[in-house]
């Protein structure tokens, strides 16, 4: 196998007769933009080496753009991936990716911009030109390693630029958490509220908002005091729609203390009461958590809702994941053992829990910013048309 070198205008180009790996003839590839010769040349040697090697890439102009785009993100739809897991990596691509790296070609893209790349985000990498989070950027660099992996095993790149790049630390922010008398305070308050039953799900089991917003009635066994989310309903391009558990650690079995039982009970009764008011005019979802004429309610309602029930309480600002992380705080305080509340929590393993878990009690520092009212002062898309209940 020989090669030989050309120069072409201002930059050198290389050639190489590589044997089609169907037909058997040899084929003419070229690689040109080199500046020197001695540079065309030392890659036509890189080229011959791994031709000998078996691990030859073809030459290619294909953009990251075009990669990520047309190739990538199909196949990771096809793949039967989580639809939120695929909308997020559709987000990071579209939203960051592509305006500071997508016109580059894939087989150049190197350390040195991710690198790049990675410092930008941290600087102004949000849509307002505020910093972006180093766990965010994390984020980001995990999507981009997984994508060029994918490139290298299907012969596209020689080496996985990501694996070489330095991306941040990526450590989760402390989290404000309530203390167990704020939960009780919390819970006192919304008492009288048609969806309590859901308040107390939140707050005594640390169930995800999209397990209780898809849990159906049949998924609650009251005489055995246990419930079992099977069915999370998720936001995927704010919309709604029913998924798999994030892992498999979230198809799982959780006991009900008696007081949730009790709120359940009567949740169902005036479920009921609804149902036979409405008569057929009732859509019957087959949720446990509905609007009065029985249909499904946004996933992001219940986040809406409790931080105005937080506000009216006179309670500091949490977010409605961190009332999960409130509710595991106060059992490991407790003295629940971790893989117990590894368990209840549907974390993929245990090494999850303790790190997942770092909180701030909100009474030190600040709380964050006042809730304005409804609707949300970042402009939340337009959800269901009922009433507020």
């Amino acid at each position: 196998m020989r090669g030989s070198v050309r120069k072409r205008g201002d930059t050198w180009t290389w050639y190489l007769w590589v044997p089609d790996p169907i037909i058997g003839t040899p084929r003419q590839r070229t690689k040109g933009g080199f500046r020197t010769k001695k540079a065309c040349q030392d890659a036509l040697s890189d080229a011959l080496a791994d031709l000998r090697k078996g691990t030859f890439v073809e030459p290619s102009r294909r953009t990251v753009a075009s990669f990520l785009t047309d190739e990538w993100l199909p196949a990771v739809a096809a793949e039967g991936r989580r639809p939120g897991t695929v909308a997020n990596y559709r987000i990071h691509v579209t939203a960051h990716v592509l305006p500071a790296l997508g016109g580059i070609e894939l087989q150049q893209l190197s350390p040195a911009h991710l690198n790049g790349f990675y410092r930008a985000l941290l600087s102004q990498g949000r849509r307002d030109g505020r910093p972006m989070a180093p766990k965010t950027v994390r984020n980001v660099h995990n999507l981009l390693h997984r994508a060029l992996q994918d490139a290298l095993r299907w012969g596209l790149v020689t080496r996985n630029a990501a694996s070489a790049a330095n991306p941040p630390a990526g450590k989760s922010p402390e989290r404000a958490v309530w203390t167990p008398d704020q939960l009780r305070a919390f819970i006192a308050h919304v008492r009288q509220d048609r969806l309590y039953a859901a308040w107390m799900l939140f707050a005594t089991t640390g169930m995800r908002r999209s397990e209780i917003a898809g849990l159906r009635v049949a998924d609650v066994d009251l005489d055995a005091a246990r419930v079992n989310p099977r069915l999370p309903r998720v936001l995927v391009d704010h919309v709604a729609v029913v998924s798999e558990p994030k892992t498999r650690a979230g198809r799982r079995t959780l006991a009900l203390d008696p007081a949730t039982v009790a709120a359940l009970r009567d949740h169902l009764v005036l479920q009921a009461a609804e149902r036979e008011l409405l008569g057929a005019s009732y859509a019957d979802s087959g949720l446990l958590c509905t609007w009065p004429n029985g249909r499904p309610i946004h996933p992001a309602r219940f986040s809406d809702w409790f931080q105005q029930h937080a506000t009216a309480a006179g309670l500091p600002r949490i977010t409605l994941h961190g009332l999960r992380h409130s509710y595991a705080t106060a059992a490991l305080k407790a003295g629940v053992p971790v893989k117990v509340m590894s368990e209840r929590l549907g974390h993929a393993t245990v090494a999850i829990t303790p790190g997942h878990l770092l909180a701030r009690d909100p009474r030190h520092g600040r709380a964050g910013r006042q809730h304005r009212g409804w609707p949300h002062p970042r402009g939340r898309p337009q959800r269901d048309s009922e009433p507020s209940h």
